[in-house]
């Protein structure tokens, strides 16, 4: 069985190479190295080592995945020659190194992976910083770093900028989270004599840094000042932790499930109404808002060992892959009828598993009425029991009218006039559901429109000098009239 030795040339220049390493690099066995550009490689050089190295992937290949993949597959190939030989890397061989990882991910037979001996770079860098990795430590990776792996309650460090374009899109990411002027600080050849540098700059300085090389290292200290990491979303989560806490806040404190029920309703509309404004900062703002009630309900569910933050995640994040097979799951979609009726077969399915056989048990009652109107139509319809043509929509409409004249003129308090006037709701919302409009959404458009005009007609009023009640309704009118003929102009 030949045997491929793996082995870290530690962080720097011969000071950091481990012992056990250069007593197997002097075996005579045969030496590949991932690359020749470490301080350490010229030094053993003059000391009589010969190598092989794979630079060459580098100059060949784009993406950095199919380098370390190629890289595994030509040490594959080199063992089942039947030679044993060491496969030498910068630092150790199993911090950063995708190429070993690659390596051990295969099973060949006839050849055997044995991580030797290495010194991280992880060790003089926390040395030089004078950081203790127990407090927490955050090791990233350049090259693939993105907004969501950032934590900022811990040290973290970024290797892999080697270069001044990974160096621009670091700092673009960590400006999602840290403040533009918040102090980091860039190593470089941390260890190695004469070469060693550090710096503490502002983050924004990080792109122009000109001496950023292939053993860079930036370091970003924990941010201590609260203000500073409200972007952190953990962060409203420890807060409303701290309102429900013992010593918090009074209000947060006695609040239940059920007595936050109308708050969850009262910020979705004023989600909605943001929305139908068009103003996305306070949309901003009203989603925050909504969001502390999701936060307020799974504190709650916490502290009663009912659930938790990660509870309602985990079953958002299972939902969206269950109802998305087309993205997840290797089903297609052409266009959104196809997604649509896929959401719908798995819904069906979920329903058949709870042994629920009603066709509107999956409708909740709960909601706008319109909006619950329109999802119970929905339903019925997909098992055919609906109108065939806006025709008949209307003709029921006219029906549900005729109805409720006839129950007000036999007298316009009766419960028969209320359920009549209900049912013409009803059929309204149906036509609405034909046309594909929202009924909520055409409501609360006509509403505005008649605080619009109201508004125009109040102002009329004051500017009179008169009294409401001075006005005959006829002149009312003629106001409002003058109202719509305005806002038709400005439109």
């Amino acid at each position: 069985m030949a045997v491929i030795h793996v082995v870290g040339l530690g962080p720097g220049d011969l000071g950091g190479l481990p012992m056990g390493t250069y007593q197997l690099l002097k075996s005579g066995m045969p030496i590949v190295l991932r690359t020749r550009i470490h301080p350490v490689v010229a030094q053993l050089e003059e000391q009589g080592f010969a190598f092989e190295a794979y630079d060459d992937l580098y100059e060949t290949i784009d993406q950095f995945d199919e380098v370390y993949r190629q890289m595994a597959e030509r040490l594959i190939e080199k063992a089942s020659q039947g030679t044993d030989f060491i496969y030498a890397v910068p630092g150790h061989p199993l911090v950063a190194e995708q190429s070993v990882q690659n390596l051990l991910e295969q099973d060949v037979p006839g050849v055997q992976v044995d991580i030797g001996p290495g010194q991280s770079f992880l060790d003089i860098a926390a040395a030089r910083l004078k950081i203790d990795p127990i407090d927490g430590l955050l090791l990233l990776d350049g090259t693939t770093l993105a907004g969501r792996m950032l934590n900022s309650a811990v040290h973290t460090l970024i290797a892999q900028v080697y270069q001044p374009a990974i160096a621009a899109e670091t700092k673009l990411t960590l400006m999602e989270v840290y403040p533009d002027d918040y102090e980091i600080t860039v190593l470089r050849a941390a260890g190695v004599a004469h070469e060693e540098r550090i710096e503490q700059i502002p983050l924004y300085e990080l792109d122009r840094v000109p001496w950023v090389d292939h053993l860079t290292t930036v370091y970003v200290p924990p941010m201590e000042s609260r203000a500073n990491r409200l972007r952190d979303p953990w962060e409203a989560i420890d807060i409303v932790a701290a309102l429900r806490a013992p010593g918090g806040c009074p209000w947060d404190r006695e609040q239940t499930h059920e007595s936050l029920r109308k708050y969850v309703i009262e910020e979705a509309y004023e989600v909605a109404e943001a929305i139908d404004a068009a103003d996305y900062d306070h949309l901003a703002e009203e989603l925050g808002d909504l969001l502390l009630q999701v936060l307020l309900h799974a504190q709650i569910g916490e502290e009663f060992g009912e659930f938790s933050i990660r509870d309602v995640f985990e079953r958002l994040a299972a939902k969206l892959i269950r109802r998305h097979p087309h993205v997840f799951a290797g089903e297609t979609a052409a266009d959104v009828s196809d997604a649509n009726q896929l959401w719908d077969e798995v819904k069906q399915a979920e329903r058949a598993s709870k042994d629920s056989p009603r066709i509107l048990d999956d409708v909740s009652l709960s909601g706008p009425a319109l909006t619950v109107a329109a999802e119970i139509q929905k339903a019925a319809a997909k098992v055919g029991f609906d109108w065939k043509q806006v025709k008949d929509v209307l003709e029921k409409i006219k029906e549900e009218m005729t109805e409720l004249e006839e129950e007000l003129r036999a007298g316009d308090d009766t419960d028969a006039a209320d359920e009549e006037l209900g049912d013409l709701l009803f059929a309204c919302v149906n036509l609405s559901r034909f046309r594909k409009k929202d009924a909520e959404v055409l409501l609360m458009r006509a509403t505005r429109k008649f605080v619009d005009r109201f508004n125009l007609v109040e102002s009329a009023v004051r500017e009179s000098g008169r009294d409401w009640d001075s006005f005959s309704l006829d002149e009312l009118d003629e106001f409002w009239g003058n109202a719509k003929i305005e806002l038709q102009d400005k439109n």
